[in-house]
């Protein structure tokens, strides 16, 4: 009787662990580390080229003309020397020349280091260098005073003045800091500002004549003066754009850049015999202009990525 007890027992068992055998597991499915983070795509060296146009802010350029001395006999007043003097610098420092435009096009290259960090944020430094064309504006204008509006008598003696002005900038270059942020891991918006330096030609010449009938006026000489500037500015530039990272290696930026040159400064002096009288004088003056403007451009670069960190690859 036992025998079979036991018997019936180390089958119940055995089927048990049959029935164990065949039941689902609800063991979950094995851990796996979480993908690595993607590479940084914009970190590393670049070189581009770069073309648009420009256009100037500021046109003018300021004539200004003053006395600086004179012999007693120079001039048809006598005693009241002072208003002939008065219209001669007028007549010379009314004019306002206004160059143009100054608008044209622009080209050159550029070179940059960029770093990403926070996976969304690109912080970098970039230098450029274009060359202007068909930028320069010039004009001439004319004015006339006459002494008798400084009189307390009629009188036709009077001064006439031609000026010519002509600006230009014959380069720009920046060096600049760029912060951006990515749209998208390969669209960039960003935001520019720093150095900024350009060759600038300013150029401003004027002919002062006597006008009227009277024997005095038509003895006159005509009287020249002017400035002929040369040099390399330095200001400032700031602006953002828009950078694309079409290829791994290579991106097109649209760019909007404002730069200020400051304002070039410059002396001369116009000195003016009298035939009549056997006098002279002479007028110190000053030219001004506003060296400042826009660009608009589009660029293509090419990233060598050296400074960027080799891809993580995951092991599972």
């Amino acid at each position: 009787m036992k025998k079979i007890a036991l018997s019936f027992a180390a089958l119940a068992l055995t089927a048990g662990s049959a029935l164990a055998a065949d039941l689902p597991s609800r063991k979950g499915p094995p851990v796996l580390p979480p993908p690595p983070p993607p590479p940084p795509l914009w970190t590393g060296f670049y070189v581009g080229l770069n073309a648009g146009g420009t256009w100037a802010n500021s046109n003018g350029q300021y004539l200004a003309v003053a006395p600086v001395g004179a012999d007693a006999t120079w001039g048809n007043a006598g005693a009241q020397q002072s208003q002939y003097l008065a219209a001669f610098s007028s007549a010379a420092s009314a004019s306002v020349v206004n160059s143009g435009a100054n608008g044209g096009f622009i080209g050159g290259g550029q070179i940059g280091y960029n770093w990403q960090f926070y996976n969304s944020f690109v912080v970098g430094l970039e230098a450029d260098i274009q060359g202007l064309a068909g930028n320069s504006g010039a004009r001439s204008v004319t004015n006339a005073v006459s002494v008798g509006s400084f009189l307390q008598r009629r009188t036709d003696d009077g001064f006439a003045s031609i000026t010519s002005g002509r600006a230009s900038l014959d380069y720009l270059g920046t060096v600049r800091g760029r912060l951006g942020w990515l749209f998208t891991p390969t669209l960039l918006v960003y935001g520019t500002g720093g150095l900024a330096y350009g060759g600038v030609n300013l150029n401003t010449a004027t002919t002062v004549s006597a006008i009227g009938s009277s024997p005095w006026a038509v003895a006159q000489p005509v009287s020249f003066g002017g400035v002929n500037f040369s040099n390399t500015q330095v200001g400032w530039a700031a602006g953002g754009g828009l950078e694309w990272l079409f290829w791994p290696n290579w991106s097109a930026k649209v760019e909007y850049l404002y730069y200020d040159l400051g304002t070039v400064t410059q002396n001369f002096a116009i000195a003016t015999s009298d035939p009549a009288t056997g006098g002279s004088a002479v007028f110190g003056g000053q030219v001004r202009g506003r060296i400042n403007g826009n660009i608009v451009r589009a660029g293509l670069n090419y990233h060598f990525n050296w400074g960027a960190p080799a891809p993580v690859v995951a092991k599972y």
